[in-house]
């Protein structure tokens, strides 16, 4: 995305479901770069009154509801056994989200800001870059870690973290797509030194083109 003569970049950074992306996507809020959470948003287009809520009731019905409102927990489970649901879900959503996200990102521009991460997980997900990135950055971890990370961290039972898993395009995949691949299977300490060597790669693209403001 440009404006002018200055550069407004726009990094999207993926990967699988428990490879750590959102550890990653903190260590660039901490060094100063903005996140647009694609998750985050996601929740708000379908809650009460949300752009996308009304197209997922009727494509769901009734039983996706608690008090009126969309449970995601009753959500998540029809559509993470289901692939034809979940494909179902993501052509209602992935359209409202990423022009929700793509607004975030315009209005941070006119902010002042020259750098905006979006964490999305299912960036390039149909094996495509979306035109509007300027680059990609993919976070992988062994999958065994990743089911461990579902499990230990977030609560899920292991038949449910291999079913998340089993949803997403492998996240290898994407590798030839990333401009770079940060690889996470160490300490958090070392994921964060990778960030940071991203970080001030993106300061020196901001710089060159003739501003150092992120």
């Amino acid at each position: 995305m440009s404006d002018g003569a200055a550069r407004f970049l726009i990094v999207g950074l993926t990967g699988g479901t428990g490879s750590g992306k959102s550890a990653a996507a903190r260590r660039f809020e901490e060094r100063g770069i903005p996140v647009v959470d694609a998750d985050r948003v996601g929740h708000e287009v379908i809650a009460p009154g949300g752009a996308a809520e009304q197209a997922v009731i009727a494509a769901f019905g009734p039983e996706i509801l608690e008090c009126d409102t969309i449970n995601r927990l009753k959500l998540g489970k029809r559509v993470f056994s289901d692939a034809v649901a979940l494909d179902t879900l993501n052509r209602i959503v992935h359209p409202v989200i990423y022009a929700e996200m793509l607004t975030r990102c315009q209005m941070l521009a006119t902010a002042g800001h020259r750098v905006v991460v979006i964490d999305a997980a299912l960036l390039a997900e149909d094996g495509e870059r979306l035109p509007w990135l300027d680059r990609l950055a993919l976070v992988l971890s062994p999958v065994e870690m990743r089911i461990q990370r579902l499990v230990e961290g977030r609560g899920f039972t292991e038949q449910e973290a291999r079913a998340r898993v089993a949803s997403q395009t492998p996240p290898e995949r994407k590798i030839p797509l990333a401009d770079w691949v940060i690889v996470n299977d160490g300490p958090l300490p070392e994921l964060h030194r990778k960030v940071d060597a991203i970080v001030e790669e993106l300061r020196d693209a901001v710089q060159r083109a003739g501003t150092d403001q992120m």
